[in-house]
């Protein structure tokens, strides 16, 4: 008797299921930008940017006011994974969660791996992986894909796809990486995080490493150039899984309900920023 098929999510590709033309159409992700309710929430959170570029604080203190985003990011980004660590925990470096710790070690790598994401995605991705999983995975794993059927499921959305089908799916990701688009980075961001988050493609900390992936888009692609945003701490703040699930659901609605909510998440990530640049304004 042949066994039962395999459960297993929707098609995680969802941005190829709501584009516009045939399958061949060289810029899904600009057909995205244009979904209803997508071009006023990624030009509110385009603005929110804007006006944090022009706080005073930034004229001598940029450095550090990134310093402390990134680890507020760090904190947030492992948060939503279940391992919630108070910030004063952390800046005494007494935080021993594996989790935790592979969520700075990422903060922290974001900074050097910059230059190489645009010509050399999939070894970021690895790289990534391998200092956020530290300690979580066996060292052989590191930076690999998963080779197993199955994945943790933190968010509770649904058993993971195989990993010859994840496979596949990262191939799609990683070309539409490198062809051009004229879609703003927030909506590239999106995507890049939610497939990351959903495909689980390396079977341990894959929330981590897709929400590094996407704020290094934010930077690299132009919204943030100096990582000021804390848009860990947006997401945070919104109901995450939640929209995720949204953008499994493959729905044109849907995708652009998880663009929305990215969008949301810079925007409150520029709030908490603000805040740390008038903690340091005020001394």
């Amino acid at each position: 008797m042949r066994p039962p098929p395999r459960p297993h999510l929707r098609d995680a590709s969802s941005y190829s299921r709501v584009r516009s033309g045939s399958v061949s159409d060289p810029d899904p992700l600009a057909v995205i930008a244009q979904l209803p309710g997508v071009p006023e929430a990624v030009d509110e959170a385009r603005q929110a940017v804007d006006r944090l570029y022009r706080h005073r604080v930034l004229r001598r203190a940029s450095p550090a006011v990134s310093t402390e985003s990134s680890l507020r990011g760090a904190r947030a980004s492992a948060a939503i994974e279940g391992a919630d660590v108070p910030l004063d925990v952390l800046r005494r470096d007494e935080a021993h969660d594996p989790l935790v710790q592979g969520a700075l070690r990422a903060s922290a790598e974001m900074g050097r791996l910059g230059s190489t994401w645009r010509k050399a995605p999939r070894q970021v991705l690895a790289r990534l992986h391998a200092v956020a999983a530290a300690g979580l995975a066996p060292q052989e794993a590191l930076g690999r894909p998963r080779a197993t059927d199955d994945a943790p499921d933190p968010l509770a959305l649904g058993p993971s796809l195989s990993a010859v089908d994840t496979a596949a799916r990262m191939e799609g990701l990683l070309s539409l990486l490198s062809n051009p688009t004229k879609a703003p980075a927030i909506v590239l961001a999106a995507v890049v995080h939610a497939e990351l988050a959903v495909l689980r493609p390396f079977g341990t900390a894959d929330g981590i490493v897709a929400r590094a992936a996407g704020r290094l888009t934010l930077v690299e692609y132009g919204l943030d150039p100096k990582s000021l945003v804390a848009v860990e701490v947006g997401h945070l703040e919104l109901p995450y899984a939640e929209a995720l699930r949204a953008y499994l659901g493959g729905s044109p609605e849907g995708v652009a309900a998880w663009v929305q909510h990215c969008a949301s998440a810079v925007t409150l990530g520029v709030r908490e920023t603000t805040a740390i640049c008038e903690a340091m304004q005020r001394g």
